[in-house]
C-alpha cells in the first residue's frame, strides 16, 4: 500500500473491520512473493495437492473427501457448485434470510436450475420445522442450499439442525461457508454437509483470489452424469483435472495459492475452536464498547456469529459520514445492503488485537462527536 492511500496520521496500516478481505499475518503476505513458476510444472501440482488436502481438513473432511480449487472469489466457487450439482431431473430448495441467501437464489435462477425459494425475511431465523415440512411435502427437491453465516445481518444460521433434517429426508445439503469456515464450528460429517464452499480471504485469513468446494469423492464422481452449467466453472471438470491429471484445468493464481497454504497452516495450528475463541473475545470487546455508547444492535444476543457485529448508525449522522471519518482515522467499517439502510458492520476477522478494537472505539467517539451532541 502506498503512503498516498493511507489516511493522514496513519502511516502503518488500515485496520480492516470489514468482513473480508482481512488484515493478514506478515508470513501470509510474504508468501505472495513466491518465485514465478509455470502452472504445468510438478512443483505447482504439488502446491495444489497440498492446499486441497489442507482445505479439506479445515472443513472436518477426512479421507473420503477432497477439495476442488477455483481461481476467483468465494462467489466463483458458489457458482461452480450450485450450477454443477443439481441434475436435470433435480430441484434445489434455497433457504433465504439475507443478502447472501438471495445470492444463492440468483445463481440458480440465472442458470435456469429448477428451484424453490423459502424467504424467511432479513434478520429472522430460519424455521427448521418449516424446512422439514417443505421437504416432506415435495419429493422433487433433491438439494438444499444454506448460508451458514449471513453477514448481511451477522446472523449464524442453524447448520447442524438443518443438516440433520436434510439428511433424514435423504437430500443433499450445499453450504455457503464463505464467512464462517475457520472460526465457526463446522464438520462435513457431523453436520451432514454434502457440498461446502469456502474462500481464502475471510476467517481463513488468506488473500483474495482462491476459493474451493469440498465434498466427498463419491459426490464428485457422481457429477460425471450431470451436464455442466458453465465452461470455466465446471466443477466436475476442475475435479477430474486436479484429482486425476494432477494439473489445473485453467491457469490458477499460484502466488495467492501459496499465501493460502501459509494461512491454512496457521489456521490448522490454531484450530477452529481456538480461532473461534479469539474472534469471540474480540467481538465481545467490540459489542461491550458499543453497548456502553448506547449504540443499537441489529440482532439479539444468541443469534450473532463470532466475527461480525451489525449495528445502527448513531442518530444525527449518516453512514457515509461515519465511514469516511473512521477511515481518516485508519479504520474501515462496512455498510449493509440497501434493505438495511442505516446499519453498518464491524467485523473482527483477521489479524486483529485488543489494541485495534480499543483504537476503533476511541476513533468512533471522535467521529461521532463531530456530528452529534453525544459525549460518552
Amino acid at each position: 500500500m502506498s503512503s498516498a492511500s493511507i489516511p493522514a496520521g496513519r502511516q502503518d496500516r488500515l485496520v480492516l473491520l470489514n468482513p473480508g478481505p482481512v488484515n493478514v499475518h506478515e508470513d501470509v503476505r510474504a508468501a505472495m512473493a513466491s518465485p514465478d513458476q509455470c502452472h504445468r510444472e510438478p512443483e505447482a501440482a504439488a502446491l495444489m495437492s497440498r492446499v486441497r488436502e489442507k482445505a479439506t481438513r479445515i472443513t472436518g473432511g477426512d479421507e473420503r473427501h477432497t477439495s476442488v480449487l477455483l481461481a476467483g472469489s468465494g462467489t466463483a466457487a458458489l457458482e461452480a457448485a450450485f450450477s454443477s450439482i443439481v441434475p436435470a431431473d433435480g430441484r434445489i430448495l434455497i433457504l433465504d434470510n439475507g443478502n447472501y441467501g438471495e445470492r444463492l437464489w440468483r445463481i440458480v435462477d440465472v442458470h435456469g436450475i429448477p428451484h424453490v425459494r423459502m424467504e424467511f425475511g432479513w434478520c429472522n431465523p430460519i424455521d427448521v420445522d418449516a424446512v422439514d415440512r417443505a421437504l416432506a411435502a415435495d419429493p422433487s427437491i433433491t438439494h438444499v442450499g444454506l448460508v451458514h453465516h449471513e453477514t448481511s445481518t451477522g446472523q449464524l444460521n442453524p447448520l447442524r439442525e438443518i443438516g440433520e433434517v436434510v439428511a433424514r429426508h435423504g437430500r443433499q445439503l450445499a453450504v455457503d461457508a464463505i464467512s464462517s469456515l475457520g472460526s465457526e464450528e463446522l464438520d462435513m460429517a457431523a453436520d451432514h454437509i454434502d457440498w461446502c464452499v469456502g474462500t481464502a480471504n475471510k476467517c481463513l485469513e488468506g488473500l483474495p483470489g482462491v476459493s474451493f468446494v469440498t465434498a466427498s469423492r463419491e459426490r464428485l464422481d457422481a457429477l460425471a452424469s450431470v451436464r455442466p452449467g458453465t465452461f470455466y466453472l465446471d466443477l466436475y471438470g476442475h475435479y477430474i483435472s486436479q484429482d486425476r491429471k494432477h494439473a489445473p484445468l485453467f491457469t490458477p493464481a499460484l502466488q495467492v495459492m501459496t499465501a493460502l497454504e501459509e494461512a491454512l497452516d496457521r489456521a490448522l495450528a490454531e484450530g477452529v475452536v481456538g480461532r473461534g475463541r479469539r474472534y469471540l473475545a474480540l467481538a465481545e470487546r467490540i459489542r461491550a464498547g458499543l453497548a456502553e455508547r448506547g449504540v443499537r444492535f441489529l440482532l439479539p444476543v444468541g443469534r450473532r456469529a463470532n466475527s461480525v457485529t451489525n449495528v445502527y448508525v448513531p442518530d444525527g449522522m449518516a453512514y457515509q459520514e461515519l465511514h469516511d471519518g473512521l477511515k481518516a482515522e485508519g479504520y474501515v467499517v462496512y455498510s449493509t445492503q440497501e434493505q438495511l439502510v442505516g446499519v453498518f458492520r464491524v467485523a473482527n476477522m483477521g489479524q486483529l488485537g485488543e489494541s485495534d478494537v480499543d483504537g476503533f472505539l476511541a476513533a468512533f467517539d471522535r467521529v461521532v462527536a463531530k456530528y452529534t451532541d453525544t459525549r460518552w
